[in-house]
């Protein structure tokens, strides 16, 4: 087992500042949203923010799937500062000044490709009772360039420095070029590359380019949804979470010296490991329902306890631990927000 050293955990993906707020069910009908959905905004969603910020009692928390698991694996971690690497584009505005103070708050090592083109990216998160609707606007975050950014030497270097890497699904819309160079990184160097579903839309849409990333994936993340749609796509053939789990592990890989592990959760449900061959179930930690002020968050606060753990190589038992401790951490909280110290052991 080691110590963290730092960089040794990469991160990249969409920089977003959340924007967040109790809202009615009005409100979500108005837009067409889902109580429990992630999508990006199309033309129609234009006004939702604007409105958002008029009507209701806002919140704005530096977000983003990726960066928030980075950030909580690093307040796992605690020292030494810097454990996490994080690349995304923003925009050169308040939002994006917003982002760059936060993360270093968090003591993460944000690279961001500033560009003018397009303003800092936004997450509208329309928080009713536990559930959460998720509209995103990329702007900014849709601009990352592989050639303007991860080619780079200085910042190439920060990625060779690590040993474990996380994307979340959503970046499969921004830049697979990206993602490929450093999925196929981690394979050639035996180095743990981790990727999530994030949401039902990359297995419908993004179909290809999902496919295209897992023969590189050693661990894939999904919630019970994301996992439903996925078997579905990809004609599995069953409902059977622990079923789609094993179907998942089965499909392709490149670096055969890693045999894939799959995490699927199910919200106060059990979540299932898939590893080697067997399937194993952890209950989540109890919480009663008046305690819960935010779900969102709690989807990345669980990889990024993982995360904390497998970098420090232990074993896979003690990192889904760790998951639910900081999803329970998080769900207390509003945004993907967390106190000065945690408390796991």
């Amino acid at each position: 087992m080691s110590a963290a050293s730092p960089n040794t955990l990469f991160g990249m993906g969409n920089p977003l500042l959340d924007i967040s707020a109790v809202v009615d069910k009005d409100f979500l009908d108005k837009y067409g949203l889902k109580p429990n959905d992630q999508i990006l905004a199309e033309d129609k969603h234009k006004a939702l923010f604007d409105e958002l910020i008029k009507k209701f009692k806002v919140e704005y928390h530096a977000g983003g799937a990726t960066q928030n698991s980075i950030k909580i694996a690093q307040w796992m971690i605690q020292e030494p500062h810097n454990v996490g690497t994080f690349f995304g584009c923003i925009g050169k505005d308040k939002f994006g000044e917003i982002l760059k103070k936060k993360a270093e708050e968090a003591h993460i090592d944000a690279h961001y490709y500033e560009q003018d083109e397009e303003p800092t990216g936004t997450c509208a998160a329309c928080i009713t009772g536990d559930n959460r609707s998720l509209v995103a606007n990329l702007a900014a975050a849709n601009c990352y360039k592989k050639e303007k950014h991860l080619d780079l030497e200085e910042n190439w270097a920060l990625v060779e420095k690590a040993k474990v890497y996380y994307i979340a699904g959503f970046f499969l819309t921004v830049s697979l070029e990206s993602i490929l160079k450093v999925a196929k990184h981690a394979s050639d160097n035996n180095k743990i590359f981790c990727l999530n579903l994030s949401a039902p839309f990359i297995s419908q849409f993004f179909k290809d380019n999902l496919m295209q990333v897992m023969p590189y994936v050693d661990v894939l993340f999904g919630n019970e949804t994301e996992a439903a749609t996925f078997a579905k796509e990809q004609d599995f053939e069953t409902e059977d979470i622990k079923e789609i789990a094993k179907k998942a592990q089965a499909l392709p890989k490149v670096n055969t010296k890693r045999q894939r592990i799959v995490v699927l959760t199910q919200g106060k449900d059990e979540t299932v490991l898939m590893t080697g061959d067997k399937v194993e179930t952890f209950p989540v930690l109890k919480i009663d329902p008046k305690d819960i002020v935010d779900t969102n968050g709690a989807g990345d606060a669980f990889v990024g306890g993982f995360l904390s753990e497998l970098v420090r190589e232990k074993p896979l038992g003690q990192c889904v631990k760790a998951a639910h401790y900081s999803a329970n951490v998080i769900i207390r909280r509003a945004g993907c927000t967390f106190p000065e110290k945690p408390t796991f052991v």
